[in-house]
């Protein structure tokens, strides 16, 4: 059974609303990174970058870690996700947006891939609505099932994007 879910606020759905914040999110979902390093990692200037981060641990998305002493001794705040995002469901009007963003993430992510990389798969059926329900759920609980697993340390993070769309 898929790990249940709580819709969420209008606060979280907006936030999830960017690509940028979706990227932010997945980059410190195992390492804790500071303004500077997000805003490097993502090719952008810090200001822009902290204006996400700011927004993220306002909603809960995000937590500061201790701070440290940088390279020139400037205090800097490392960040770390709290996995808030994958307990959410944005099943209402607010999914839209939500859904845009982590296509706009996922498209920006391969976009920095190496395509030898990248093991892709595509699939159309032909079958019931209950056997497309069954297959989400089937999806969902692999998704639930290798995401709780503990961190394996020094292993390669691995990342997915599952779509599921009426073909036409």
């Amino acid at each position: 059974m898929p790990t249940p879910r709580r819709p969420s606020t209008e606060a979280e759905a907006a936030a999830l609303a960017s690509g940028i914040r979706l990227r932010i999110i997945r980059l410190t979902s195992f390492e804790a990174m500071t303004n500077k390093e997000l805003a490097e990692r993502l090719g952008r200037d810090p200001a822009t970058t902290l204006h996400h981060v700011r927004r993220l641990v306002e909603t809960g998305f995000l937590v500061p870690e201790e701070p440290r002493r940088g390279a020139r001794g400037a205090k800097e705040i490392p960040y770390r996700s709290t996995g808030l995002s994958w307990t959410l469901e944005n099943a209402d009007v607010q999914a839209v947006p939500v859904r845009q963003a982590m296509l706009e993430a996922y498209l920006a992510e391969m976009g920095e891939a190496d395509p030898a990389e990248v093991d892709s798969s595509r699939l159309v059926f032909q079958v019931s609505p209950a056997e497309v329900a069954e297959f989400k759920s089937r999806v969902a609980e692999l998704l639930d099932e290798f995401g709780s697993r503990p961190r394996s340390p020094g292993a390669e993070r691995t990342a997915i994007y599952v779509s599921i769309y009426p073909s036409r």
